[in-house]
């Protein structure tokens, strides 16, 4: 052995390659088996390997639609262990899916046991379910013993699988396909197999039928969980035409009336591929949220089928308004997405229309018809040598009766007589005709091997013209065959013929044959102000010293005690009604916006303003204020830079709010007033007043603003809006309003020093 290892031609051979060249052809070899044998399927029969293989394994167990299930562990085994040499859990999620009535349109496995269901619960384990095939894919493997399509050998050559399945109808766009290859992916959605095969009967006498016209057929997918499909009409055409697109997809709904004007909506089919259960906790957030503030509550009553009850927060709202929020902010809307990347010949992926899709398959079908009928003509010959030599048995009884009886090899006897020149007998030479298959003198091996099988019980008369009768029909049947593989046109009237069969057994009148998904329009649903959907009510807004906010039931006395925190007080309260918009202003220079319904109640003490808006720790509350529309707000920073902005640029759509004052650090925002007035009155920390007229500021939508007024120490307290003519006023410390109607000391130009405030004005620099 240590000779063998020092001799120096028995090392091996070093191959030396670019590491880019050796990893680039691993890596492509990878690509090209995830495409072709795991993740596109094949446009003949729709199916990935996986999948043909599970239905292979089941007809060869027998499995078949009126018989007897087995359990899928021993399914799943079997193929593992014969045809698909990957995880018995990957095989045997992929058989559970093919039962599962809510993803598959059409199963293809019967399951009985837990296969899991439309809420997204797994499977049993494969241990406690059973399962056998369908009449659907029964009809996908009719055939397959007829030579209908080629066999290879298996992963490990001890057994023959077959390449393809024979397919009786379009099963690529009936049960639809999903897939993640390298590089490149599938997504084809399913379909109704009458409308499938109306348009490919329709593409056999028009083979070059317009796209647009297959439309006619086919006017869109058939999900298994129905729904309500809006996508417009010119889009879907663009889809199918290209192989690429998406589909929108709602929710099937009805009113359902309670009476006393009461209502509740029903949703009784949800978009596909959507789980029940997160569907309904993503409605639940929406009602914790209050995204959708009309929405009051959800339930699930569903059995069988599928029943959610949607509960508006009103009566006197329009139920097309609360789905179409729905619509926006869940999944009772989807997109699916249509990408008809499939293996168009089985070995090259290609996006096809869906005109290319039913080609493909009426082109496997004459080929599968072509075989089937070849394989067919190969039975009926061999029948009729057989017959041949049966009937000359029957004309021959005595001769054949001698040869048995007497001769020691009496096969080989009967392969040497010449029947041609024996007479039967109770037949006269002259009467005899020979008969026109007796070409040769003796018989063939097959002949004699018939003839000595032959049961003593079969030498009757009756037998012998039996045997002639089968001969003159399988004759016919031969030259039926012959015709139809010489002539194209008889071709094609015989697959429309078997499809028009298909339609038949699986159209309409099947009970899963009907179509479940509708169409519609989607109409546009225009956004709506809160007051149309929100019941109006009085309540009183109260914000504490630390943020804390609630909202109390009615108009209640401002002047009123209530109740707050240890160490925390009083700030803000003001009279509101539930369909106002709350204006949060932060010493940051950002507007947050809060529904006045979406405020906690007033039983307790409230919540953290900063857990319903993102406003960071180390920014203060401005000011807080219900929004006009119309009205202008001033707007400033310590630093003594603001300007006028209309309330409309100020509301913010999301939690982070919106940006209105930049500040430069260390500026922070201190003012925010409604402007009523015509001048404006400036306050600084050194107590110094300045009053210039309201025209001199800008009205900007975003901005650092300009100087209202100059300062060598310190920076701006308060600024405020008033009428001139009617004086500036202020509350002095005992609480008393003070009005100051000479103003000329005080009047100047804006960015200007001002004067000292006037005698009794607040220590704190503060108009209010």
């Amino acid at each position: 052995m240590s000779d063998l290892l020092d001799d120096p031609n028995m090392q091996p051979e070093a191959v030396s390659e670019p590491l880019r060249r050796a990893i680039g052809e691993r890596y492509l070899t990878y690509a090209l088996s995830t495409i072709m044998h795991r993740a596109l399927p094949d446009a003949r029969d729709g199916l990935k390997p996986v999948h043909r293989r599970i239905l292979y394994a089941m007809r060869e167990l027998r499995l078949s639609s009126t018989g007897g299930f087995r359990k899928s562990a021993k399914i799943s085994g079997d193929v593992m262990g014969n045809y698909h040499p990957h995880g018995d859990a990957a095989i045997y999620d992929a058989m559970a899916r093919l039962a599962q009535d809510f993803a598959v349109r059409y199963p293809l496995v019967d399951g009985q046991g837990n296969f899991g269901n439309i809420d997204g619960d797994n499977p049993a384990a494969s241990r406690y379910t059973e399962a056998r095939m369908t009449a659907f894919a029964e009809a996908l493997l009719d055939g397959l013993a007829e030579d209908a399509v080629d066999f290879r050998d298996n992963y490990d050559g001890t057994l023959r699988e077959p390449v393809v399945l024979p397919a009786s109808f379009p099963n690529l766009l009936a049960n639809g396909s999903s897939g993640i290859a390298v590089g490149m992916a599938t997504n084809i959605p399913p379909h109704n197999i009458g409308e499938l095969i109306d348009a490919c009967l329709h593409l056999i006498k028009a083979p070059d039928a317009r796209d647009d016209t297959l439309l006619q057929y086919i006017p869109g997918p058939d999900f298994p969980t129905g729904g309500v499909i809006v996508e417009p009409p010119e889009s879907i055409a663009q889809a199918y035409l290209t192989g690429r697109g998406a589909f929108r997809l709602r929710c099937k709904w009805e009113l359902e009336d309670l009476g006393r004007g009461q209502w509740q909506i029903v949703v009784t089919e949800i978009p596909y591929q959507v789980q029940k259960s997160k569907l309904i906790e993503r409605i639940a957030e929406l009602i914790q949220t209050r995204k959708v503030p009309i929405l009051a509550d959800v339930r699930d009553e569903s059995a069988d089928d599928v029943r959610l009850i949607l509960e508006p927060r009103s009566k006197n709202v329009d139920p097309e308004v609360l789905m179409g929020m729905m619509y926006r902010n869940s999944e009772l809307e989807v997109r699916f997405s249509l990408n008809m990347n499939v293996l168009i010949d089985g070995v090259t992926p290609k996006v096809c229309s869906l005109k290319e899709v039913l080609r493909a398959f009426l082109d496997f079908r004459q080929e599968v018809l072509l075989r089937r009928s070849a394989h067919r003509m190969e039975k009926i010959d061999h029948r009729l040598e057989v017959l041949e030599g049966l009937i000359i048995a029957f004309l021959n009884l005595d001769r054949v009766i001698d040869i048995i009886r007497y001769d020691d090899d009496p096969k080989a006897a009967l392969m040497r007589e010449d029947w041609s020149r024996t007479v039967p007998r109770a037949m006269s030479e002259a009467d005899y005709v020979p008969p026109p298959y007796s070409d040769e003198p003796g018989l063939s091996e097959v002949q004699a091997e018939a003839i000595l099988n032959m049961r003593l019980r079969s030498l009757r008369r009756l037998e012998e013209m039996e045997l002639r009768a089968e001969r003159d029909a399988l004759m016919a049947e031969r030259a039926g065959l012959e015709d139809l593989l010489d002539d194209v046109s008889l071709q094609w009237v015989a697959v429309a013929d078997q499809l028009k069969e298909v339609k038949k057994t699986f159209g309409k009148s099947h009970a899963i044959g009907a179509r479940r998904t509708q169409f519609a329009e989607a109409g546009s649903v225009e956004d709506v102000p809160l007051e149309a959907m929100i019941d109006r009510e009085p309540i009183t807004v109260v914000c504490s010293q630390m943020g804390w906010i609630r909202a109390m039931t009615g108009h209640l006395d401002l002047s009123r005690e209530l109740k707050f925190k240890d160490g925390d007080g009083p700030r803000f309260m003001f009279h509101a009604e539930t369909t106002d918009r709350i204006l949060v202003f932060g010493s940051n220079g950002r507007f947050y916006t809060l529904s006045a319904a979406n405020l906690p109640g007033g039983r307790g003490m409230g919540e953290p303003l900063r857990l319903m808006v993102d406003l960071p720790n180390e920014a203060g509350i401005v000011d807080l204020l219900i929004h006009k529309p119309g009205r202008k707000l001033l707007v400033a920073s310590d630093a003594g830079d603001g300007f006028i902005v209309p309330e409309e640029e100020v509301i913010a759509q999301t939690r982070s709010g919106k940006q209105v004052l930049n500040l430069r650090d260390p500026a922070r925002a201190v003012v925010c007033r409604p402007v009523m007035g015509d001048h404006v009155a400036c306050v600084g920390d050194n107590r110094k007043v300045l009053v210039f007229a309201l025209d001199e500021l800008p009205e900007l939508g975003r901005g650092k603003g300009v100087r209202l007024q100059k300062y060598k120490d310190g920076g701006l307290s308060d600024a405020t809006t008033f009428d001139l003519a009617d004086g500036l006023s202020w509350r002095d410390p005992a609480g008393r309003t003070r009005t100051e109607s000479n103003l000329d000391e005080w009047l100047g130009k804006r960015a200007g020093t001002g004067r000292m405030a006037p005698r009794g004005f607040p220590r704190d620099n503060r108009f209010t």
